[in-house]
């Protein structure tokens, strides 16, 4: 009888409670939470599952680096209708410690240029394109010409093309983009810094590949 009471008191093997304090670290609150926040970030933006290394601002502003071979780091497409909203987020994109170059029609496009050059010079000199897709977008034929460029120009999104909703129900999500994940623009300050988080990791991959190109 001893030793059978010995036997159900017996501590558990070390390796079972190392696996129960695992378990128990995975399902924590905090982790749940982040995990829920990863997803959702993935959702948000075609380029949130690509890994990347950590790069600081100042390895995608190097002199040497690949993003000086475009002229503009990001290229706004938008309709008329929307650019207020447009300047808001050109001057935030500018003003941040990279900042980034981005072209805006109305302020970068050449005097007497026709509105055709002038739209296909801006996505080849742009490393990504921003849509602001919202109803006005939607009703603009020189909008979607020019998200057709940017579709010819990457194929393959790559985090290149990033789509914004604004305004606009999911079933009118334009067909072209359906294979790229979207922001959905419902606070102004979250979708700018998405935008530019996007942007960022688009600029860190491209200089962690040349990198490892030259090695």
């Amino acid at each position: 009888a001893g030793w059978f009471r010995r036997l159900l008191h017996k501590p558990k093997p070390s390796s079972v409670e190392s696996l129960k304090s695992s378990h128990s670290a995975s399902s924590s609150p905090s982790s749940s939470s982040s995990a829920r926040s990863s997803s959702s970030s993935c959702m948000s933006s075609a380029t949130s599952s690509i890994s990347l290394s950590p790069l600081s601002a100042a390895d995608i502003s190097a002199s040497d680096s690949p993003r000086w071979d475009k002229s503009y780091d990001v290229c706004i497409c938008h309709s008329e209708g929307d650019v207020e909203l447009v300047e808001e987020l050109v001057s935030y994109l500018e003003s941040q410690p990279e900042s980034f170059r981005c072209f805006l029609q109305l302020r970068d496009a050449a005097a007497g240029g026709a509105v055709v050059t002038e739209l296909c010079d801006a996505v080849q000199n742009s490393h990504c394109w921003v849509m602001l897709i919202t109803p006005s977008f939607l009703q603009d034929p020189w909008c979607r010409y020019q998200m057709h460029q940017a579709l010819a120009e990457a194929p393959m999104a790559n985090g290149r093309t990033i789509p914004v909703l604004k305004d606009v129900d999911r079933k009118d999500y334009p067909r072209e983009l359906r294979n790229i994940y979207y922001i959905y623009m419902a606070l102004k300050e979250k979708s700018f810094r998405q935008i530019r988080d996007t942007v960022m990791r688009y600029l860190q991959e491209l200089c962690r590949s040349s990198t490892e190109r030259l090695e």
